[in-house]
């Protein structure tokens, strides 16, 4: 295994908003490889429940885009203008997320991961069992785009209107949606490492606050 290639790729898969092509029609072929990648992930008791919806229909994806600016409602526009001054970088952060919201209905392609059945939010050890039979197929997902030239961001602010998601998608009953993930060729591909607090300096050993 090339080790160089794969460190480079997971370390500069980054969440991609501004430099998504919103000009460049994605081929269906590409979503389809990235999803037999996807689909090799690890699910707790090998259930693979994972259903993927991918809206390509622009009424369809505008409609998705008017209820991810309604749950949004301004908020990351706001944020982005607070934090200017004192935290430049959380406020081009915030400034992307508000593009993105503004844009969401021109990316060329939606993929609204989903999971059969419904998530026990009263059990944590249910919930994480849960969401741990898709996260791990979601983020293989996102990296076999990267490596294709596509670029992508795991969203959730729909989830706020999911029934609404649901009726326009026809996604039945009794079947959860856990994010949009908004899919386009990039318009770079020069994506660097992130700036990240030292692994060391997170990291403990055998007990909370221990550092090797």
């Amino acid at each position: 295994m090339d080790l160089s290639a794969t460190d480079h790729l997971l370390s500069t898969t980054r969440s991609v908003r501004r430099k998504l092509d919103l000009n460049r029609p994605v081929e269906p072929e590409l979503i389809v490889e990235c999803l037999r990648l996807a689909v090799q992930a690890p699910t707790g008791g090998n259930t693979q429940g994972w259903r993927w919806v991918v809206v390509t229909d622009p009424a369809k994806r505008g409609r998705l885009a008017d209820l991810y600016r309604l749950a949004d409602g301004g908020r990351f526009a706001r944020r982005a203008e607070r934090a200017r001054e004192s935290d430049p970088t959380t406020s081009r952060v915030y400034a992307s997320a508000s593009w993105l919201a503004d844009t969401l209905d021109r990316v060329p392609v939606h993929v609204i991961p989903c999971l059969l059945g419904q998530v026990d939010l009263t059990s944590n050890v249910a919930a994480s069992s849960f969401y741990g039979s898709i996260h791990p197929a979601v983020w293989s997902f996102m990296l076999a785009l990267r490596s294709r030239g596509l670029g992508s961001a795991w969203t959730s602010l729909h989830l706020v209107y999911e029934k609404e998601a649901a009726e326009i998608l026809g996604i039945p009953d009794g079947v959860t949606q856990v994010g949009l993930i908004p899919v386009a060729h990039t318009l770079t591909d020069n994506f660097r490492p992130a700036s990240r607090t030292p692994a060391e300096e997170v990291t403990f050993w055998d007990e909370w606050g221990h550092h090797r």
